[in-house]
């Protein structure tokens, strides 16, 4: 079965977006923190960008996930939007 993606929220997909790259950044602040810890600048700048990375990943996120959405939204009306194919699955035993 066939479905056509013709519209998206765009705030709602600007939090799907925060939520999703501060997730990413949480994963990356500790090999950012040990850089930090035993690079050539170990103290001072390198360990307060380290605390930054979650809240300037999510807040970008969230304002590239509306301009994204508002973008796909305006070429979609043009295009007719993505076609995605679904398929049923029977349930795992």
């Amino acid at each position: 079965m066939k479905k056509r993606l013709k519209h998206i929220s765009p705030l709602q997909f600007g939090i799907v977006l925060c939520a999703f790259y501060g997730a990413i950044s949480l994963i990356l602040v500790p090999l950012f923190f040990l850089v930090a810890a035993f690079g050539p600048h170990r103290a001072g700048l390198g360990s307060v960008f380290v605390i930054l990375i979650p809240i300037f990943y999510a807040a970008m996120g969230f304002v590239f996930g509306i301009i994204a959405a508002a973008i796909y939204n305006l070429i979609a009306g043009w295009t007719g939007g993505i076609e995605f194919t679904f398929e049923d699955v029977p349930p795992a035993l």
